[in-house]
């Protein structure tokens, strides 16, 4: 057994941990001594202060936002998954429809994000609707690769046995196509909630509907930029625990059988 100082898990969170400790501390005190008005760029105490202060409002505006995220997330996993499978069962589909998946990529949600809410009469959904187009691409790309990446061996030991379709599916390309799907869902967790937020910024809706983006328009708008940022670090904290949980996912299910997290822990 390790010791605790040089486990894998103890490094992935103490060095970052640490590091973080040094930054805000370096930005605190150079802010300090150089005497930054706060009205321009705030110190990290300012944006604790900020968040302690405004905390019952800004949370209320982070689980808006997150449900949006979440909604994205869950309709960009099942939508991209399905996509997927029928682009392996026919190289046809696949030459059709794929280029309208990279449109959908490449398109700013800026652009389209006005006539989808004005589209959709109620805002949650046209908000979910937006952050979905932004993250469904890493899921149909990732998957629709690892579906195809099958050890031609064992393609072709499937085929000698006279496996069906949905026996090679189910017994072959699922498994070995688990890793390029969870690096799929470790993408798409942040996009979705970049869609969210700037779908939000978009919308501009207040009232007690209002996510993370309204607080710091609305902040922006009063120069409160303490409130500012610390709305941008607590988009900025979803984000990396949806990262981390995604990756937890990951490891949990490749860990006992797939090389890249097997030799991730030796």
């Amino acid at each position: 057994m390790k010791p605790l100082l040089q486990s894998d898990a103890f490094v992935r969170v103490a060095a970052p941990v640490a590091v973080g400790i040094v930054l805000f501390t370096l930005w605190e005190a150079s802010f300090r001594l150089a005497s930054v008005p706060v009205y321009l760029f705030p110190k990290p105490s300012d944006i604790f202060i900020s968040l302690v202060q405004h905390g019952p409002s800004l949370l209320r505006a982070l689980l808006v936002t997150l449900r949006v995220t979440l909604q994205a997330f869950i309709a960009a996993t099942v939508l991209g998954t399905l996509i997927a499978f029928m682009f392996v069962q026919s190289r046809a589909i696949e030459v059709s429809l794929f280029p309208y998946a990279v449109l959908l990529q490449v398109t700013p949600v800026v652009a389209i994000a006005p006539l989808i809410i004005i589209l959709v009469k109620n805002t949650q959904l046209s908000l979910t609707i937006c952050a979905t187009l932004v993250a469904l691409f890493p899921i149909i790309s990732n998957t629709t690769l690892g579906l195809r990446s099958v050890d031609p061996g064992l393609a072709n030991y499937f085929r000698m046995n006279r496996a069906s379709r949905l026996k090679t599916l189910i017994k072959l390309r699922i498994p070995g196509a688990l890793p390029y799907f969870f690096g799929g869902l470790r993408i798409s967790s942040g996009l979705a909630l970049i869609g969210a937020v700037v779908a939000e910024f978009v919308a501009g809706t207040g009232g007690r509907s209002s996510g993370l983006a309204y607080e710091i328009l609305d902040a922006g708008f009063t120069l409160d930029i303490p409130r500012m940022f610390a709305a941008l670090f607590l988009i900025t904290l979803t984000g990396v625990v949806l990262f981390s949980v995604m990756a937890a996912l990951s490891r949990f299910a490749l860990s006992n059988w797939h090389e890249s997290e097997i030799r991730a822990e030796t």
